[in-house]
């Protein structure tokens, strides 16, 4: 006997219990910290809270959202206690193959043709299984071995289902919740959705792999694969086959017979140039996404989840991570205040305190202290003293961590810290060389040429105005700011306010004037101007009560 599926709408309510019902559970493992539920929803038994195993099981049951929110969430320190960071990083996507059938039908209904014709052979076991895809390997018609990497159906739906629900919870606590003003749960949660939905463009990851290939050609011992465009689309990529030992596997007699340290410097030289040259994080560089291959190079894949910064923040993260590795605090800590936001509750002195004894520590302790470790810290640091940082930052720490994991894997000796260094003067030298090209020297040579042919006129503009006194100096946007709404509101309450106490003087003196038509002994019009002055007064105090609140926290950017 078959069970008919729930109604979508049942469907809903049962996936929002089970998040709702996961939260609640945690609530005081200070993820979820002053996020209060409605306990009615709940059964008894769900209040006990887990450990922090637990919790990164638990989150891998919810399927493969979650399983990418536990993975973004291990690089914010600022919203988790670092034992569930740990758990968080073991996580592991522990699903079953999709049946062959299945992605066999994928792959024909997104190249448009028969598998058959597109490949000569495709291999039915899957080479690795995730959450959101399967990789299998097949061979072209040319007879070149390729991986092909095609999208689980029917994730994308599950997806969207699920962030649709995460957002009426991020958006109740940013509203509701001191945790959620300060951090805001919403921004965060447009930017996890934002690489999400990337991810699940196999497009975009195509496009990423081409252009990661042209930025480290440079950097001989890095190999990125080539997609097959002709053979890619959105839930479908297939690419050269990344053949090799994956870096957390290479035995001790690999390391005797090939050295590994060439690999692990152009790895780390490779990824500081994508980030700070080119402005590209790839958010994911962990041992499964690199593979030692047979010629001896190091080979680089799984690009889905790309971040992009803007040069002006890239030129703020660069001096940072400059400042940190050259032990100046005061510098790190200017720099992380003008990339944040400061809350109502900054303490400012306690930043800079803290912030100068981080890069102290760093310094003493190189050997035992990455840098990535040192920028997540920061970022726990500026959450804790009321400073939100970028969760770019947070991106940036943990794209270091992971490299730094991965070098210590290929060559425990290499001493990353100075390859940082050097490799960081050598951005900054080319960065210099860039502004000093010909295009950047003709531009802005053309914008002083500018300013020598208009100032003068100008200025004799603005001193005609200022001898004739007509100089207006006007603020856009004020009529239609809280400012002027508070105002008009004030206005309004006094006026009323002065009626009602007339309406009720007006009343008292009246009682006191003998009239034929009376109610309950009172003249009318007395008993009238009585009550009607109530009603105002009463009406004041309720619009107060239910419409008046505490001013929204202060939020101050830092200087741009």
């Amino acid at each position: 006997m078959t069970t008919a599926p729930l109604p979508p709408s049942e469907g809903k309510l049962s996936r929002r219990a089970a998040i709702l019902h996961f939260l609640f559970r945690y609530r005081k493992s200070g993820v979820f910290h002053g996020l209060t539920l409605e306990p009615a929803m709940l059964e008894a038994d769900a209040v006990e809270e887990g450990s922090p195993e637990r919790f990164a099981d638990e989150l891998e049951a919810l399927g493969p959202t979650f399983v990418k929110l536990g993975q973004m969430l291990s690089t914010r320190p600022d919203l988790v206690p670092p034992a569930y960071a740990s758990a968080l990083e073991r996580m592991q996507e522990k699903v079953s193959p999709v049946p062959f059938e299945v992605i066999r039908e994928q792959v024909e209904e997104s190249l448009g043709v028969r598998i058959s014709k597109a490949y000569a052979s495709f291999d039915e076991t899957p080479l690795v299984c995730a959450s959101l895809a399967q990789v299998h390997r097949a061979t072209l018609r040319d007879g070149r071995e390729v991986a092909v990497k095609v999208q689980r159906p029917g994730v994308a739906q599950q997806l969207m289902s699920d962030l649709e629900l995460l957002r009426g919870i991020t958006d109740t606590a940013d509203r509701f919740t001191s945790v959620g003003r300060n951090v805001r749960f919403s921004e965060w949660l447009g930017e996890f959705s934002r690489s999400l939905t990337a991810e699940l463009d196999y497009v975009a990851e195509a496009e990423n792999l081409d252009r990661f290939r042209l930025h480290l050609a440079p950097f001989r011992q890095l190999w990125v694969p080539a997609p097959i465009w002709d053979y890619t689309g959105k839930r479908v990529l297939t690419m050269e086959l990344a053949d090799g030992r994956r870096v957390d596997e290479i035995s001790g007699l690999r390391r005797t017979e090939q050295g590994m340290t060439p690999l692990a410097e152009d790895l780390l030289r490779g990824y500081l140039d994508q980030i700070f040259v080119h402005g590209e994080i790839h958010a994911d560089p962990h041992p499964g996404n690199l593979r030692v291959t047979e010629d001896g190079r190091l080979a680089i894949f799984d690009l889905g989840m790309v971040a992009n910064l803007p040069p002006r923040q890239r030129d703020r993260l660069l001096k940072l991570l400059f400042a940190a590795v050259d032990g100046r605090g005061e510098q790190v800590a200017e720099e992380c205040i003008a990339l944040g936001i400061r809350l109502e509750d900054y303490d400012e002195p306690r930043f800079l305190r803290e912030v100068g004894q981080l890069v102290a520590r760093y310094g003493a302790h190189q050997t035992s202290m990455s840098e990535g470790r040192v920028v997540l810290e920061l970022v726990r640091i500026a959450t804790h003293c009321g400073l939100r940082p970028p969760p770019e930052l947070s991106l940036l720490g943990k794209t270091l961590l992971n490299l730094d994991a991965v070098c210590h894997l290929l060559s425990p000796e290499l001493d990353t810290q100075g390859v940082v260094e050097d490799q960081l003067q050598h951005v900054m030298r080319a960065r210099l060389r860039k502004s000093l090209s010909s295009p950047n020297v003709a531009s802005e040579m053309m914008e002083v040429q500018a300013l020598l042919r208009d100032g003068p006129r100008k200025l004799s503009d603005i001193l005609s105005l200022v001898a004739e006194n007509r100089f207006q100096l006007r603020v856009t946007g004020l009529e239609e700011s809280r400012l002027m709404e508070n105002l008009q509101k004030i206005a309004n309450r006094i006026a009323v306010g002065v009626i009602t106490a007339s309406l009720i003087l007006a009343s008292a003196m009246m009682m006191r004037v003998s009239s034929t038509h009376t109610l309950w002994g009172y003249p009318v019009v007395a008993l009238v101007l009585f009550l009607l002055g109530v009603a105002l007064g009463a009406g004041i105090i309720v619009s107060s009560l239910m419409s008046d609140h505490r001013a929204r926290s202060r939020e101050e950017r830092g200087p741009r």
